[in-house]
């Protein structure tokens, strides 16, 4: 327990706590008659109103029974990007492939030609009102991918955008640079030119201007070798950056054992991972982020392992993948059910897996995640009676009120 604040800023009483906090001995870590109590942003007591230290503080919020959660994490989105794919979706319903598709101009090529094109302005307005959409429904930390540039300028404007989005909205913005998430057209057949490019000078300007908090690559037979991979990893952790990885989505070349191999914070998708690469990741600590809406919105059949890495010990985040052509999703509450229904999740492990495992899979598993002094106050405060609605209830937003560092 926190030692006694002589002062808070702010207190919630007469409320149910989720604190998600490991070892908490309940399911969810819950605390029926809980105390959050919050003092320049950060939690000084988060428990049960009979062992709270005295408080004085200049606001006492009545939660009226509600439950408050740790603000919700949302750990691997592609927010900033210019146009939709909407007409390829149709096209795709008539039965066109994505060979053919991508062969008229289609695919991630056109969210990259539309990407190009757009001002800093545009793309902004355009994220904004997705990442308005996540902060609706709770959220309170999103990670924010490039990847849509594929050019030095283009890849610098995406970043920008997305540390404007955290300069101007109430959320903590995390930044990837994913260069390295396809070939862009003027490389075709000269991957390893383009990795020249990403690893010398991109990677130096967007380290130059401070614009990513890490490193990611799409590691895949459409993508990239893992000995391209490996070599992004090399020249990112050189210049201090941690590494993501997107891995076995669509088949197995131990991309997920190789992020492991080189510290990664998470490998992402996993529908292909074997048992190898599950130890791998266990060995490191590398979170497993699954991604239903992309499963979902591209029709997979192949699940990832769940039985594996619950085995073995994996932390699960997951995370709506929000992007234009494989996962236009931007309901994290969608998320937790898609998690439940599609892979078996309990609610507890899907609602970890916003919360704290996808801080984890950020980095910030000592900021934020869990309900617990300390660490930063971000919350959720729902209008439910079991922590379980926020995964049973499909279209419906049962959030009553957002913290956001105490405010």
């Amino acid at each position: 327990m926190a030692a006694e604040p002589s002062h808070c800023d702010r207190i919630w009483v007469n409320a149910r706590l989720a604190t998600m906090a490991p070892g908490a001995g309940q399911p969810y870590g819950a605390v029926e008659d809980g105390v959050v109590a919050a003092r320049d942003g950060r939690i000084v007591f988060a428990g049960p109103r009979s062992e709270a230290p005295t408080l004085d503080a200049r606001e006492t919020v009545d939660c009226g029974g509600r439950w408050i959660t740790p603000g919700l994490i949302d750990c691997h989105t592609h927010l900033v990007y210019g146009g939709d794919r909407a007409h390829e979706f149709e096209l795709r319903l008539q039965g066109a492939s994505y060979e053919e598709i991508a062969r008229a101009g289609g695919g991630i090529l056109s969210t990259v030609k539309a990407t190009r094109a757009a001002s800093e302005a545009e793309l902004f307005a355009s994220a904004d009102r997705r990442l308005g959409a996540l902060i609706a429904e709770g959220v309170t930390t999103v990670e924010i991918k490039s990847g849509y540039g594929l050019e030095q300028q283009a890849e610098l404007k995406q970043l920008a955008v997305a540390r404007q989005l955290g300069r101007e909205r109430p959320v903590t913005v995390r930044t990837t640079f994913l260069a390295a998430h396809a070939v862009p057209p003027e490389f075709t057949g000269r991957s390893g030119d383009y990795v020249d490019q990403i690893t010398g000078p991109m990677l130096d300007a967007v380290t130059a201007q401070d614009l990513a908090d890490a490193v990611d690559v799409f590691c895949e037979g459409i993508a990239f070798s893992p000995e391209e991979t490996a070599r992004v990893f090399t020249a990112a952790r050189a210049k201090g950056l941690p590494v993501k990885i997107h891995a076995e989505q669509l088949s197995n070349l131990g991309g997920a054992a190789l992020a492991a191999e080189h510290g990664a914070l998470s490998a992402d998708h996993l529908e292909y991972l074997d048992e190898a690469g599950v130890i791998a990741m266990a060995r490191s600590g590398t979170v497993a982020v699954i991604l239903p809406g992309a499963f979902y919105f591209l029709r997979e059949t192949q699940k990832p392992p769940i039985d594996l890495l619950r085995k073995h010990g994996v932390a699960i985040a997951l995370a709506t993948d929000a992007n234009p052509g494989s996962s236009p999703l931007t309901s994290p509450l969608l998320v937790l059910n898609m998690a439940c229904t599609l892979f078996r999740l309990t609610p507890e492990e899907a609602l970890a897996g916003l919360t704290r495992h996808a801080a984890k899979a950020l980095g910030l598993q000592d900021e934020i995640g869990t309900l617990e002094a300390g660490k930063r106050c971000d919350l959720a405060i729902w209008e439910i009676e079991r922590p379980a609605e926020l995964a049973y209830r499909i279209g419906f937003n049962p959030l009553h009120s957002r913290i956001w560092n105490g405010q």
